[in-house]
């Protein structure tokens, strides 16, 4: 690399000691290189002058160039509260300037009747317009200075740094870098081949920097992002595909080459309901995995209800019929236990022994399970993170399924490695839909399964969102449904009252309905997250069983509660939530056969995306349709939930909402580099190998076999 590159940004002009610290603590700018690979994430033009009279409230988060003349100057107020106003008028009207702070600086560069620049974020009150801290430069000045472009980059900055440096030297400090490597050749080597740039029409990586930060045409400047993107996303598909490769290559997976006596006694005579398109399509691959010799490492998607359970279940048998254990972890005790009751019930009268350890698992009991698991008596174990401890051993474990795999980091799913000497097959199982281009970088060396399709008789869940004005209107609908025999789950983001939100708690919740809902034989039970398990198992078996109409709960109760006689999910302050989330609620519902209902609460004031995610939630039940809406309004971080180490990729410039084809192109691209030199290890791919490494998290243990 460069040695420019590597330079200290302290050595930059206009930078220094101070301005250093600040750029490395707060944006972790800490070279010559770190400023230039930060790029603007969105452009001004500063061509573009508008009038006074052409600014109006949709543009108060808008940067905007205006020329007007000094009309007056004064100082308003006192004390701390001083602040310094210039009024200034273009022959459309007058704006007013103001200065909280530096003011005496100012002071002196402002003179009356001349004529300035003036840039800034407008704001307007009672049709007045006004800019707090604008930059303001003399016309002369202005129009005598040679600019690199006439696209202005703004940079992403935080609170501290705005204080320190501006929107204007953060683009001079850019322009100071670049023109420090500008003659230097080595600054910024491309690292795709020529015939690779020419075949696919990119521009260089040195002209798309330069571009990025000074675009020379809208043209350049969209060249300038799909080049930088296309980089972003080859590093990150070069290392999913080349452990896809190294994983088939490898093979050393089990072979599961019977369908024996259980698999076929429950297929023919305990299926409780005739398995749908989908799922059959879904068994039929995990069986050509598991007879391939090669080691299974699938993804299954499936929306809430779409019976990801029975699929999980009877690929298990295949294991059993061919001499191995299976297990399965939840990531709560409450799915635990009703993944032990459903297998435990399909299990009857097969020769098949199912097992549950769990944190809150009996000494007795945990030790005869374990003492049964080691010597083989269990066939399958269902389990919790307790799964993972050391004294759980099994005689032959064959197979793996991690249900809602995302609430695990991926070093505690590692450890079920540890279990067997040759690593098992492994499902990993999620309801929450994950978007194509999501699901092509966290997942792209998995194999993908998707069961797209509900059991027959369910009905689609009917949504409607009612604001807090509205909650009579809400008790009124929820008596109705009780008086049918029907059960009522209601969903708080809060369980105590919170100053820093103002969102709806489970605490005032209770008092509220117990107030509203005063007659006996209306029964409410509370399960939140904070109640010991004990209280919350107690809880839930108290509605599983109709002791209890009302289901007062937080979101612990997102994930693996089955109850098919509740028919109403409320979900107070909704606008709080994901639409992930959401969907996983609204899904606790319409599990039997009658009509089912979502009512989402909210406060009368709702954000632009706040209101979109409970509109599009009225308007599908389509998990794969909201989770795309949800990874553009949220992005890949926030949908995919915590990020976890090895889970996902550090991306700069490129979104994966967006950039869906680049994407598939740069996967094209990796899988045929990856087809002659599978290690990168040639010559011609040495900068290759950077560009990979450059884009791959640092991973303590070789995850590459893991989901």
């Amino acid at each position: 690399m460069s040695e420019l590159l590597r330079r200290e940004i302290k050595y930059l002009t206009g930078v220094g000691e101070a301005r250093a610290r600040l750029l490395e603590r707060e944006v972790g700018v800490r070279t010559i290189e770190d400023i230039l690979m930060r790029f603007p994430y969105r452009y001004i033009d500063r061509s573009r002058i508008f009038r006074i009279n052409e600014l109006d409230e949709t543009m108060e988060s808008t940067y905007v160039q205006l020329r007007c003349r000094v009309v007056g100057r004064s100082y308003v107020g006192d004390g701390a509260k001083k602040r310094f106003v210039v009024e200034v008028s273009d022959a459309s009207g007058q704006a007013e300037l103001l200065w909280f702070h530096g003011v005496k600086w100012i002071e002196k560069r402002v003179e009356l009747n001349r004529e300035y620049i003036i840039f800034g974020r407008p704001s307007i009150f009672k049709g007045r317009v006004s800019m707090v801290h604008p930059e303001i430069e003399p016309v002369e000045v202005v129009l005598s200075r040679k600019v690199e472009s006439s696209f202005q980059g703004i940079y992403s900055t935080t609170e501290k740094l705005s204080q320190m440096i501006s929107v204007k030297m953060m683009h001079t400090l850019v322009y100071n870098a670049w023109q420090l490597i500008a003659s230097d050749t080595t600054a910024f080597q491309d690292p795709l081949p020529e015939d690779m740039r020419r075949r696919l029409g990119l521009i260089t990586l040195r002209e798309a920097i330069y571009n990025i930060h000074f675009p020379q045409s809208a043209e350049r400047l969209r060249q300038a992002q799909y080049r930088l993107k296309f980089d972003e996303l080859l590093g990150v598909q070069l290392t999913i595909q080349a452990r896809r490769t190294s994983r088939q290559q490898r093979g050393g997976g089990f072979v599961f080459p019977r369908v024996g006596v259980a698999f076929n006694t429950f297929y023919r005579d305990k299926l409780p309901f005739a398995l749908t398109k989908a799922q059959q399509r879904v068994i039929k691959e995990i069986r050509a995995d598991m007879i391939s010799g090669k080691q299974m490492n699938r993804l299954l998607q499936g929306d809430v209800g779409s019976g990801k359970t029975m699929v999980a279940f009877m690929s298990m048998l295949l294991a059993v019929d061919n001499g191995f254990q299976a297990c399965i972890m939840a990531p709560t005790e409450i799915l635990a236990r009703q993944h032990y009751a459903s297998m435990c019930r399909f299990a009857e009268g097969l020769d098949v022994r199912v097992g549950i350890i769990t944190g809150s698992s009996k000494a007795k009991e945990r030790r005869a399970v374990l003492e049964a698991t080691a010597s083989g008596e269990v066939n399958i174990l269902v389990g919790t993170h307790a799964l993972l401890e050391d004294r759980v051993q099994f005689a032959n474990l064959g197979y793996v399924v991690i249900d809602e795999q995302h609430r695990f980091g991926v070093e505690q799913r590692a450890k079920l490695w540890t279990k067997n000497q040759q690593p098992p097959h492994i499902l990993v199982m999620t309801a929450t839909p994950i978007p194509r281009t999501l699901a092509m970088t966290l997942y792209g060396d998995l194999e993908v399964s998707v069961i797209d399709e509900l059991p027959p008789g369910r009905q689609p869940i009917r949504t409607y969102h009612y604001f807090d004005s509205m909650r009579l209107r809400m008790f009124g609908f929820l008596r109705q449904e009780i008086a049918k025999g029907r059960q009522v789950y209601v969903v708080y983001p809060l369980i105590k009252e919170s100053e820093k939100m103002d969102y709806k708690d489970l605490h005032d919740g209770f008092e509220s309905m117990s107030r509203d809902f005063p007659l006996p034989q209306y029964r409410i039970a509370v399960c939140h997250g904070k109640m010991k398990p004990e209280d919350k198992d107690a809880a839930m078996a108290q509605f599983k069983s109709h002791q209890a109409d009302i289901l007062i709960a937080t979101s612990v109760i997102e994930v693996g509660v089955d109850v098919p006689n509740a028919t109403v999910m409320v979900i107070e302050s909704a606008e709080r939530f994901g639409l992930s989330q959401l969907h996983q609620l609204r899904g606790r519902v319409g599990r039997g056969g009658e009509q089912s209902y979502c009512i989402l609460m909210s406060g009368d004031k709702l954000s632009k995306d706040g209101r979109a995610r409970l509109e599009a939630m009225c308007a599908t039940n389509d998990g794969f349709q909201l989770s795309e809406l949800d990874l553009k309004l949220r992005g890949a971080g926030d949908i995919h939930g915590t990020q976890q180490s090895g889970d996902a990729f550090s991306l700069n410039i490129a979104n994966l909402a967006t950039d869906t084809q680049i994407m598939e192109v740069t996967r094209e691209e990796a899988l045929r580099i990856l087809a002659t030199d599978a290690t990168l290890q040639r010559p011609e791919n040495m900068l290759l190998r950077a560009l990979r490494d450059k884009h791959r998290k640092r991973e303590t243990i070789d995850f590459s076999d893991i989901s």
